[in-house]
């Protein structure tokens, strides 16, 4: 066991632990417990924003993949970064106007709600389970390390904190812990990158030089095709990075933190800025560890493969640039950033049921504050149990593929659903839940018969459907149920929805009537 990263690891414990102590004292009401009273301003919300997207998915797999295949993990990359332009031209700004807690405030503003509702909240909860699945992973694979302990303590340990933080801190709780660990992130990561480099000389040419020299693959790592050899893949990837980044459930919920479309704004700016710094270190820090990790007895089993797997390649990176100390800070840091993301992932499931189906379906927008909490409380805890179970049977999957597959289906079926309900006048009720459920049906079932769930959940040998990531066919599902069933429907609920369609244009561009009060 590291000592020094076990009392780092406490030290973070307790901190977020009275932060989240702090936080309870001031939620008290709705919100407060979903969006931290809408008193964010545009910078943390954008380092928390930034701290979301920098998950474990981001420094563990994703630094693993360029390890493993040196530049096809660069799809990752681009396409996570690429993403958020898209919600700063499209989303961000009008998401702040139209909503009020969640997305589906905003697909559901001129739709017929209860319908819609449900169907966005199942879409909701859809992303955010697979997303969960590939923190707690990560999480697992770094106590193992960390502590020595066996893999399913380890993931429980992280299910029990995750829970304490949601049920008792809610938005606020989660927002300083995800703006905290940013910032650390972002330090860490800038210490590996200026450290890689340094030892390089500062001449990126020598770095990729020794990593080919290193690499098992050799020069193949860099060129495409290591992993991704066939288009379709690499379309869907493409697909599920710059949408499905716009669809995630948790991401958007921050833009209901901030007081006005500005600040939300603003959030995306500096959001984008963090992204586009660490995405690029990233590169760095995973061809740093095919260097100095790849053949380096300290890191490997007695069958040569990496302890821990790929996903620690930064971790044990870390400890080649500056011993137990470094260590011991990165994985606290690597740790922070699971319980922030996974914190973030499960608020926003838990509002998925309290307010979307509880308060707006069920109770027809008229539910007891206290009632409504109560349930988002449970829901929590009933998520944090579920996810337990999930990742135990997921060990060792790679971090960033199955947080793909969440991305995969936010882009199949929330993105679409919101574009259009914000921006097309034809958009139906009939339109969004046929193609709402079109795209969450057809991307769980080729996930469900691809590599990820069919090979390495049931133990098949070969997959049914060939392709890990189904965003390619289920957003094009989406697309043309959303379509065909909206210009063909010509019932009188279809018209006064396309009348109500310039007063949601309005709104969206002079914010909500509260706000201009």
């Amino acid at each position: 066991m590291n000592m020094t990263a076990i009392v780092m690891f406490f030290l973070f414990v307790g901190i977020t632990l009275v932060i989240t102590v702090w936080a309870s004292r001031r939620t008290k009401t709705r919100s407060d417990f979903y969006a931290a009273g809408k008193s964010i301003g545009g910078m943390q919300n954008g380092l928390a924003i930034a701290g979301d997207f920098m998950s474990a998915a981001t420094f563990l797999g994703v630094t693993a993949l360029v390890y493993s295949t040196g530049m096809d993990g660069m799809l990752f990359i681009i396409g996570g970064t690429l993403g958020w332009a898209v919600i700063l031209l499209l989303v961000a700004e009008r998401l702040r106007n139209l909503g009020q807690y969640t997305f589906s405030d905003v697909v559901a503003f001129r739709l017929e709600r209860k319908p819609v509702r449900t169907m966005s909240a199942i879409g909701s909860l859809a992303v955010a389970i697979p997303y969960l699945l590939a923190q707690m992973v990560g999480a697992g694979a770094l106590i193992q390390i960390l502590f020595g302990l066996p893999y399913e303590v380890a993931v429980v340990l992280v299910g029990v904190l995750m829970t304490l933080y949601v049920m008792f801190g809610g938005m606020l709780a989660t927002t300083w812990i995800q703006t905290i660990k940013a910032v650390l992130l972002l330090v860490g990561g800038t210490i590996i990158g200026f450290s890689v480099m340094s030892m390089m000389h500062f001449d990126f040419a020598e770095l990729i030089t020794a990593a080919v020299a290193e690499h098992p693959k050799g020069a193949a790592i860099m060129a495409p095709g290591v992993m991704f050899t066939d288009t379709i893949t690499i379309i869907s990837i493409g697909l599920a990075f710059v949408f499905g980044t716009a669809g995630l459930p948790h991401v958007l919920m921050r833009f209901f933190t901030v007081p006005d479309a500005i600040q939300a704004r603003r959030s995306v700016a500096y959001a984008i800025g963090f992204i586009g710094y660490f995405q690029s270190l990233i590169f760095i820090i995973g061809l740093g560890a095919v260097v100095y990790v790849t053949n380096n007895p300290e890191f490997l089993t007695a069958d040569g493969g990496l302890i821990g797997g790929s996903n620690m390649s930064a971790v044990h990176l870390s400890k080649v640039i500056g011993g137990d100390l470094f260590l011991g800070f990165i994985s606290a840091v690597a740790f922070a950033t699971i319980l922030a993301v996974v914190s973030g992932l499960t608020l926003s499931a838990a509002a998925a049921v309290s307010h979307d189906l509880y308060a707006n379906v069920i109770c027809n927008g008229d539910s007891d504050r206290d009632t409504e909490l109560k349930i988002s409380r449970i829901t929590t805890l009933v998520i944090g149990l579920s996810t337990m179970g999930l990742a135990i049977l997921l060990e060792g999957e790679n971090v960033a593929v199955l947080a793909l597959i969440a991305l995969a289906i936010a882009a199949s079926v929330n993105f679409p659903v919101m574009f259009l309900s914000m921006y097309w006048s034809k958009f139906t009720t009939r339109g969004a839940l046929a193609g709402g459920y079109a795209g969450l049906a057809t991307s769980l079932i080729l996930v469900m018969l691809g590599p990820t769930v069919w090979v390495t959940l049931f133990g098949f040998d070969t997959p049914i459907f060939p392709y890990r990531y189904p965003t390619l066919f289920a957003m094009l599902a989406n697309l043309v149920f959303a379509w065909g069933f909206s210009v063909s429907d010509k019932s009188a609920r279809a018209s006064a929805e396309l009348e109500s369609f310039d007063k949601q244009w309005i709104q969206s561009e002079i914010g909500p009537v509260e706000e201009q009060s």
